[in-house]
């Protein structure tokens, strides 16, 4: 009995070792999680060799090359802006703009022996948001150069970024002297209001016989406001200071011009200048003919929309004239007729005046870089500086002083449902 007792306990006390072994194993498992830790704890050595650059010497040398890239193009990259209106009331003429971008990239994709990439930026029609856009381009994107605006209020947005950048930008059709004066960064290769007006207003009365003008402007617009100047001084010179019967105005995004034109009606003028938005336009037009108000009506060269057409509908078809850049009834030169035909087969359409520009605008820039032999912003500047008799698909162009292109101008027809040509002007010699 005593030999079975004593056995018994053996077993007993081997059970309780067995036992007392498992808690003994669990505080190893235990550890795992702090085993897991350990690289959280570590961290701070990691940070630590982060000030010792050895690591990221190499990130760091990237980023310079990608900075040369952007800033200098000593990479293999060229960075081009499109600031250009892709929304809001201005969006048909930035999209027409940049149709002409895209044709001219696809013909010249590389400078330097440097591949260049577009940077498509929207300015979305407004002042603030150009400035905006403009301040992407330059700060974050770091943009070699830039092409656009269309609008002029848009362009004198961004300008002074671009001045203060030093990063040289080419209008397509910003055609307020304001543009450019005073900012030697900025050129363009239309021509301007001065010429424009006056162009306007001669054709007014040489011919269309007009002895007396209305105006209506919108004075949101430094475009519409400055061209209307420009007309009435030129109309005054010619007819006299009472020439002017009637001045009218509003804002863009308004709808209804019941009351200005009544105003005009009463004063029965010759002719009617009012400048604008094509969309604005189109809808005083349509609204002027239901009054019976039949006296021809003139604008500028941001009539030249399809949907200028669209809005307007029949009324847009008597007497309305307005001036544009280019026509694709009369190729000027070689490089016109061959940027018409390019352009019919790839957008199975006539090229507007706005496309013509914006393919002149990428060409003439392209040709700055190629004279500079560099793509450092300064560097293209100067070369912008000294273009000179280069052939556009718009015509010659050679930048003044001020950086404005010196060129013809046509007068244009709204005549069923299109746009008809119907002649050429020719700045004065001076």
């Amino acid at each position: 009995m005593k030999k079975l007792l004593s056995l018994l306990l053996a077993l007993v006390m081997v059970f309780g070792l067995t036992a007392c072994g498992s808690p003994a194993e669990k505080p190893e498992k235990t550890q795992a999680p702090e085993k897991t830790e350990a690289p959280a704890k570590e961290a701070p050595a990691e940070e630590k060799e982060t000030p010792a650059e050895e690591k990221e010497a190499p990130a760091e040398k990237d980023e310079k090359s990608d900075e040369e890239k952007t800033e200098t193009a000593d990479g293999d990259v060229i960075k081009i802006g499109v600031f250009e209106p892709f929304t809001g009331a201005a969006a048909s003429g930035g999209e027409l703009t940049y149709e002409g971008i895209e044709l001219a990239f696809a013909e010249v994709p590389e400078v330097l022996g440097k591949k260049i990439e577009l940077v498509k930026v929207d300015n979305k029609s407004d002042q603030v948001e150009a400035s905006n856009a403009a301040q992407r381009l330059v700060d974050k994107d770091k943009v070699n150069a830039v092409i656009g605006s269309y609008g002029s209020s848009n362009s004198m947005a961004g300008g002074p970024v671009f001045q203060e950048a030093k990063v040289p930008a080419v209008g397509c059709s910003p055609t307020n002297p304001m543009v450019t004066k005073g900012n030697p960064y900025y050129f363009r290769v239309c021509f301007i209001d001065p010429f424009q007006g006056s162009v306007m207003a001669n054709f007014a009365i040489n011919q269309l016989g007009a002895k007396t003008a209305a105006t209506i402007k919108d004075i949101s617009s430094d475009y519409s406001v400055g061209l209307v100047k420009n007309f009435v001084d030129a109309f005054k010179e010619a007819n006299g200071d009472d020439s002017i019967v009637s001045e009218a105005s509003y804002k863009t995004g308004d709808q209804d011009f019941t009351s200005q034109l009544n105003n005009v009606k009463q004063a029965n003028p010759d002719v009617i200048f009012c400048p604008g938005n094509y969309g604005e336009c189109a809808l005083m037009i349509k609204q002027a003919r239901d009054l019976g108000i039949e006296a021809p009506m003139l604008g500028g060269d941001t009539w030249e929309s399809p949907d200028f057409i669209k809005i307007g509908g029949e009324n847009i078809n008597k007497e309305v004239y307005f001036s544009s850049h280019f026509t694709s009834e009369k190729p000027l030169n070689d490089v016109s007729e061959a940027f018409l035909k390019t352009y019919k087969d790839k957008f199975n359409k006539d090229a507007n005046a706005f496309a013509a520009l914006g393919y002149d605008a990428y060409m003439v820039l392209i040709d700055a870089i190629q004279r500079a032999n560099s793509a450092d912003p300064q560097a293209i500047r100067d070369a912008l500086a000294e273009t000179k008799s280069f052939i556009g698909a718009t015509g010659t162009i050679s930048l003044d002083a001020e950086g404005d292109a010196v060129k013809s101008a046509v007068i244009n027809q709204v005549k069923d449902d299109a746009f008809v040509y119907l002649q050429t002007i020719e700045p004065e010699s001076k």
